[in-house]
């Protein structure tokens, strides 16, 4: 793809209003840790839940989502909208114990929440699982999506699109800290929700427009490769075909929501979604933040993907039309995932810039935040913690910076591992299998322990392992949905045995916890009262455990049905429309009492 003068002066613009305002940001960012990874703990509801949709928002998103709807149809979706129970969940049941915990990273949680060397030894072992392993995998994702989007667009090789993503992300990373970081992420998300609304808006016209679009795909079409015909437009699987409604919406809504570890998604929050609560000026703001980023990132940001991996179905209908159409694309790099890359060749000359510049910004909102996110992990709780105790604080911002060097050395190297973003959120998946429901009730049962989470580590990883191994093998051919619930049965009995016959927390250690975060259930009933708290004092700190369910059903309602709405018009049926927008109307009325219930009912923190 050629650019003009005019696209190169709109991609030069786009990265100068995008990274220029974060150079003001470091020498703020270099005053302490906490400026540096949790931003003063400052940033106003507004700005973190902006930073939480960007961050979502990577360079492989919309490739990933081509590749489900090329497969699956639109109906595929569900396997990440599924994530809107725990989204929803953290809002109601876990922003504000966050926030109240007041720990710079989601990982220092783990020696205030648990007892002796057992605690050491998980913060320790998950800051570099987390910060060095899996941040890798994902920044890795993240940059092959680059390198395929430059492969196809200019014919740059893995290297050089590495290179260039390496030396724009790192210097601002370690320049700038997160202050520097969620100010970018808050103009890279308006300039990359323009570049894909453009994507989406040329490539319907090319086809013809949304009522030729809508009617060639609304009967069953025969999906690429030779697989099953599926009706592409459904927001629902075909349940006659089992084994595909069985993987994309009954496992994602049965198990996998709160079964499955997968960042920006975890159950009860954590990683760079905690680390943005954690930032948040008050308990209310990390509440509006998470909320905000929910509705975004689940009901803004969708359609214009969706709509381009459909129109791909209709251009490139098999993955070798995408490869006559670029024959200098490296055989590597085809599969569904850059059917949506392919489509950009029909944007006109002005617009090839802006989807250059927003796709740029997408690469490096996500880049930035994991950088930042995994040398926070690697410096504040492996180095600092372990290794070297007493350094003053500009010792820390200077080992946070090399280590952001360090990570994107790392993650480039993974970058010739992985073959598409599919491929990738199976891997995710699997190995995070079977902790997220450990992570939902550390918060609400006093039994779980130390050794607990261990377990769930050791268990997960192990069973995904040998599972892999046989696959890889040929001695097993288990689907992913199945590989999953193996996976989770025998992580979940793992820490579950551990919760029943291994040693408890030290009372001590719970009783701190249970003053200082204040959290709330049966499961704390015991500990409240060895710390002396009345039982009804719970409502001290607004905890309505029935108005908390309440709000979280009426939250997945709300998004879903505005998703749908918002579906519904596009594919201009009008009558579907107006009942879902009806219903829209009535859980948001909902969802909004509730909101305004919570928050009359009195603060703990005020």
């Amino acid at each position: 793809m050629k650019l003009e003068w005019i696209d190169w002066l709109i991609v030069v613009a786009s990265l100068l209003i995008c990274f220029m305002p974060a150079l003001f940001f470091g020498k703020r960012a270099g005053r302490s840790t906490s400026e540096f990874f949790v931003s003063g703990r400052a940033a106003p509801w507004w700005l973190a839940g902006l930073s939480m949709v960007a961050t979502t928002f990577s360079s492989d998103t919309p490739n990933l989502v081509t590749d489900i709807v090329r497969r699956h149809g639109v109906a595929g979706n569900w396997v990440w909208w599924a994530f809107v129970l725990t989204g929803v969940a953290t809002v109601f049941f876990y922003a504000r114990l966050w926030r109240r915990s007041e720990v710079m990273t989601d990982l220092e949680f783990y020696e205030i929440r648990y007892s002796g060397k057992a605690a050491s030894v998980v913060r320790g072992f998950r800051s570099v699982y987390l910060g060095l392993f899996f941040n890798c995998i994902i920044m890795a994702s993240v940059n092959l999506a680059a390198c395929k989007i430059a492969n196809l667009l200019f014919g740059l090789p893995r290297w050089q699109t590495l290179l260039i993503c390496g030396l724009l992300n790192v210097i601002f990373a370690a320049h700038s800290g997160l202050w520097g970081v969620l100010v970018i992420d808050m103009i890279q998300f308006f300039l990359m929700m323009t570049a894909v609304i453009a994507a989406a808006w040329f490539a319907v016209q090319h086809v013809g427009g949304l009522g030729v679009l809508v009617e060639k795909l609304s009967a069953p079409m025969p999906a690429p490769d030779g697989q099953a015909a599926l009706h592409y437009l459904n927001f629902l699987p075909d349940f006659t075909n089992w084994d595909l409604a069985l993987a994309v919406f009954v496992m994602p809504l049965a198990v996998q929501w709160w079964a499955t570890w997968y960042p920006g998604s975890e159950p009860g929050g954590g990683s760079y979604i905690a680390q943005r609560m954690l930032a948040s000026k008050s308990e209310k703001d990390s509440l509006g933040a998470v909320l905000f980023f929910n509705f975004a990132h689940y009901v803004l940001r969708p359609w214009p993907w969706i709509l381009v991996g459909l129109c791909s179905l209709l251009v490139f209908p098999q993955l070798s039309d995408i490869q006559k159409a670029f024959p200098n694309l490296d055989p590597k790099l085809l599969g569904h995932d850059i059917a949506y890359p392919a489509m950009l060749k029909f944007l006109p000359v002005g617009f090839i810039g802006l989807m250059v510049g927003g796709l740029i910004a997408a690469n490096s909102s996500t880049v930035l935040t994991h950088l930042n996110w995994g040398s926070s992990y690697l410096v504040h709780d492996f180095y600092r913690r372990f290794v070297r105790t007493n350094a003053p604080e500009k010792h820390y911002v200077l080992a946070g910076r090399l280590a952001t060097v360090g990570l994107f050395i790392l993650s480039s190297g993974m970058v010739y591992l992985l073959e598409s973003a599919k491929d990738t959120f199976d891997i995710l998946l699997q190995v995070g299998a079977g902790t997220g429901l450990l992570y939902l009730l550390r918060w609400f049962w006093w039994r779980i322990n130390a050794w607990c989470e261990v377990a769930a580590m050791i268990g997960s990883f192990g069973v995904s392992l040998v599972l892999l191994v046989l696959k890889s093998q040929g001695l097993a051919t288990l689907s992913t949905h199945h590989a999953l619930l193996i996976t989770i049965t025998a992580t979940t009995a793992c820490w579950l045995l551990v919760a029943f016959f291994g040693p408890p927390t030290e009372e001590k250690t719970l009783v701190e916890f249970c003053r200082k975060v204040s959290p709330f259930g049966p499961g704390w009933r015991r500990v409240r009262r060895a710390a002396g708290i009345p039982e009804g004092d719970a409502a001290r700190s607004r905890e309505n455990i029935p108005l908390a369910l309440l709000g979280w059903f009426a939250g997945c309602a709300t998004i879903w049905l505005s998703l749908f709405t918002v579906g519904a018009f596009l594919y201009g049926r009008l009558l579907q429309g107006g009942l879902l927008l009806a219903s829209f109307v009535v859980s948001g009325l909902v969802l909004l009492g509730v909101i305004r219930r919570l928050w009359r009912e009195p603060s703990a923190a005020q």
